[in-house]
Order: structure tokens, then C-alpha cells, then sequence
């Protein structure tokens, strides 16, 4: 998706007059030599490449790092480019707070066309006039704008009894797919030039950016296609922070490791519990702690030395109860 959101590489994936560029062929992710790997703990801010799958990113980026456990924590589309976090060692049990938080994006749509596939990847099979303006676009970015449903499309990873949706469309079949809510914080135009309306949108986690953009074209009643889509933040990281696959590889070798953020950047906007050392002990054991503090659902969870990132939380009735913990070895390899 596309699911599968400030960008500082071009937009487009081509010319208005002219379609979509292919993306550049990928490099190769095998070596006929075997790199001994390490452990590290981490997440890396990754600018993944226009033609690239998220599994051939992470696979690339664990070899530079000699990693020996890496995940990435959301699908991003060839088609599409923008920030991916890596996690790697300790760092992956939380991977799962990047998959839920919400997201920001950059789409380019090209109105007046529809595809095959809703993206640039397909078949055009209409075109039509583009006779709308500012005003009309303001007024059909409101439809969309808080919670709406989406009808999740036919090519996405989306499964279906085992197989993925986009294998049955490759097939030529069309399975029924049930509406999904979601939720548009904003959707704000960044520029506009026939046919190419670039939009910033800012959505909750499942949001599919292909089905918004030919929703908002059918709005419009020219139709469109999502022509470029750019991730531009995740929950509290974001593309400034990021680094190229190119920049990581000029590198040297000592100093690649050095990228890696903490293992909680991640939850960076989660509220924060700090523990004494004592009590800190016993929290990694699993056991309950009392706090002063409301409840909450998730909280992230510290022991007394800076960075003592002990793991997640979540706090009823004045006790702390652990929901995923780090190791004391994991601890210790954070704090060093």
C-alpha cells in the first residue's frame, strides 16, 4: 500500500504531456561473498528509492550494515518513494508502533486519465477533459476530508484465502472487497498545474493514497490516476531525517552504524514513564510497578539513566503493566 507521507527529490514521475518514467532497474542484493554479520540495535531512517520493493531496500541496507536482524515496518510501493524506518535487533519488537501510527504523504494525481491499476504502473483506459478549478477542488478535497470509508483496490497486498489481491487482478479476477474506515486529518494543496494536482495528505494508518486519488477525480467528474507518491513522515519521524540508499553506501564502512537512531525514536510522541533503579529491575522481569500517573494506553518506559529505554507499557488503575520489554543484555548494548 500505500498504505501502504518536506520531500527533497522531484515529485513527478514524468513530464504532463508525457507519461510515467520506468523506474531504474535495481541493483543486485546477492554477493558470491559471505559477509559475517553483527548485532545491532537501532532504526534507520531510509529514503527508499523510486523502483525499489521495501523488502529490497531492507535487504540492501542489512548488508551494508552487516546487520543480523533487520525488519522494516510498513510496505511502501515501487511506484513509490519516500521514508521507510528500518528496525534492526531490538528494535523490530516495536515495529508495530510505526505500522499503527499515522502517516504522511505528498500524491501527485493527473486528472483527467484513469489506469488499469489507479497509478502509473497500469493501462490508461479513459481520458477525459480537465474543466475544474481552484474552487472545485477545494470543495471535493472537503468530501474526503475526516472519516470516510475506501473500497481497498484490486492491486494491493491486501489478502484474500492466502493470495494476494493484486495476483487475482493480474488474473483478470475481481474479488468483492469490503469498505474500510479511515480517517484524512487534512488534505492541503501544494500546487496545481492541468492535469498535475499535487496534494499533501496527512491520514491514519490503512489508507489507501491510489483509492483517494480516483475517488477525488470521480469528485471532480474528470477522473484521475495517483501519477508520484512520496512518504514524507510516520508518526513522530520524518523524510528530513532520512538518508538515500546512494548517501549510506559512499559512507565508510565504520561510520554506517552511526545512522542508527534509538531503539525508541519510534515512539517518540508516546508518554513517558521513568522508573528508579530498583523498580526498573523489577519491570524487566515482567512484574507490575504503581505509578502516579493516569491511565494510558501506551507509554513508553525508562529506568534512571539517560537512554535506559526498558520497553512499552500500558498503565491502569496506577499500575504499570509491561507490554513488550527489552532484554537487560539489549539495555546494556543501548546504553553503550
Amino acid at each position: 500500500m500505500t498504505s501502504s507521507e518536506a520531500a527533497s527529490k522531484p515529485l513527478l514521475l514524468g513530464s504532463c504531456a508525457g507519461g510515467p518514467a520506468k523506474p531504474a532497474p535495481r541493483r543486485p542484493l546477492t554477493s558470491s561473498t559471505r559477509v559475517p554479520r553483527r548485532a545491532l540495535h537501532g532504526v534507520l531512517l531510509l529514503d527508499k528509492p523510486l523502483g525499489w520493493t521495501s523488502n529490497d531496500a531492507l535487504q540492501k541496507v542489512k548488508g551494508l550494515l552487516r546487520a543480523e536482524k533487520g525488519g522494516h515496518t510498513g510496505t511502501l510501493d515501487p511506484l513509490a518513494t519516500g521514508l521507510l524506518p528500518l528496525c534492526f535487533g531490538a528494535a523490530t519488537k516495536f515495529s508495530q508502533a510505526s505500522l499503527e501510527a499515522d502517516k504522511r504523504y505528498r500524491a501527485t494525481l493527473r486528472l483527467g486519465e484513469r489506469t488499469t491499476t489507479g497509478d502509473g504502473e497500469g493501462e490508461v483506459v479513459e481520458r477525459r477533459a480537465v474543466g475544474c478549478d481552484t474552487a472545485a477542488i477545494d470543495k471535493a478535497l472537503a468530501r474526503f476530508t475526516g472519516v470516510i470509508e475506501q473500497k481497498p483496490p484490486m492491486h494491493s497486498a491486501l489478502k484474500h484465502e492466502g493470495k494476494a489481491l493484486y495476483e487475482y487482478a493480474r488474473a483478470g479476477i475481481e474479488i468483492e472487497r469490503a469498505p474500510r474506515r479511515v480517517t484524512i486529518h487534512r488534505i492541503e494543496v501544494v500546487e496545481w498545474t492541468v492535469p498535475l494536482l499535487v496534494l499533501d495528505v496527512h491520514c491514519s494508518k490503512g489508507t489507501y493514497i491510489r483509492t483517494l486519488a480516483e475517488d477525488i477525480g470521480r469528485a471532480l467528474g474528470c477522473g484521475a490516476t495517483l501519477a508520484a507518491l512520496r512518504r514524507t513522515a510516520s508518526g513522530p519521524v520524518a523524510l528530513e531525517q532520512a538518508i538515500t540508499l546512494e548517501a549510506l553506501e559512499a559512507l565508510p564502512e565504520a561510520d554506517r552504524a552511526a545512522r542508527l537512531l534509538p531503539t525508541d525514536v519510534l515512539l517518540a510522541d508516546w508518554p513517558a514513564v521513568r522508573l528508579p533503579e530498583d523498580e526498573a529491575g523489577r519491570f524487566l522481569t515482567g512484574l507490575r510497578r504503581r505509578v502516579a500517573q493516569a491511565d494510558a494506553a501506551a507509554v513508553r518506559v525508562y529506568g534512571p539513566q539517560p537512554r535506559a529505554f526498558l520497553g512499552t507499557a500500558h498503565i491502569t488503575a496506577g499500575e504499570l503493566i509491561a507490554d513488550r520489554l527489552l532484554s537487560p543484555l539489549e539495555v546494556q548494548a543501548a546504553l553503550a
